[in-house]
């Protein structure tokens, strides 16, 4: 049975540790922006919603281009408020489960269908790529790798956003989503191959990365 999902994409801030002006979603890389590489991997997926916020229009716009039937959802706090926020407003009337991702995030599509495939609550971490990480904690129980924290100290798993969460467990509030998602730790932990792009250093890596022909090494 496919598993009542709602999946949300953040895409409300301004980006401002990049300072390029335009929302992250639509960075591109390699000729295609983020936000457009999200929803090749999301084809078949029924019910996603776009959280927008800065330069709303030319995020729909992207959105709206791809696929016309994608949710928009306004955060007209972006400014103040962070992605636990976008999330919560975009639970309202969705499914069982929320799939948070964000916008800024590049997944390997082989991760994705893992992802998708994934029959209940998880916290998704992988290889520290990026500058300024946090990290997602964990621990081995019955051969199985849980989540049971996050923390900006030293770590191994780099924590990519990614947490699928029911909904009935999401609390309005103005924080992050590791914030939402703390109080019902431990959950299954799932590796997944991801490169953020928060600052023009991260941005930099993945173009080297991928001129060198080792995005997911």
């Amino acid at each position: 049975m496919k598993l009542s999902r709602t999946i949300v994409i953040g895409c409300a801030g301004a980006g401002t540790r990049l300072g390029w002006g335009i929302p992250k979603a639509l960075i591109e890389v390699d000729g295609k922006s983020l936000l457009t590489r999200h929803l090749e991997n999301l084809r078949d997926e029924e019910d996603i919603r776009i959280v927008v916020g800065y330069q709303a229009e030319k995020v729909i716009a992207c959105a709206k281009n791809f696929r016309d039937d994608i949710k928009i959802v306004y955060n007209y706090d972006y400014l103040t408020t962070g992605t636990g926020a976008s999330v919560t407003l975009a639970a309202v009337d969705a499914n069982e489960y929320i799939l948070n991702l964000d916008g800024d995030l590049i997944v390997h599509p082989e991760d994705m269908k893992i992802i998708l495939s994934y029959p209940g609550e998880f916290v998704s971490g992988g290889k520290v790529t990026t500058e300024d990480p946090w990290f997602v904690q964990t621990m081995i129980k019955e051969e199985t790798e849980y989540a049971i924290g996050f923390t900006k100290q030293e770590g191994t798993h780099e924590w990519n956003g990614i947490a699928q969460m029911r909904k009935s467990r999401l609390r309005p509030g103005k924080g992050h989503v590791f914030q939402m998602v703390e109080p019902y730790l431990p959950v299954p932990y799932l590796s997944a191959r991801t490169r953020e792009i928060d600052t023009i250093s991260d941005y930099n890596n993945v173009i080297e990365a991928i001129r060198n022909n080792c995005m997911w090494n």
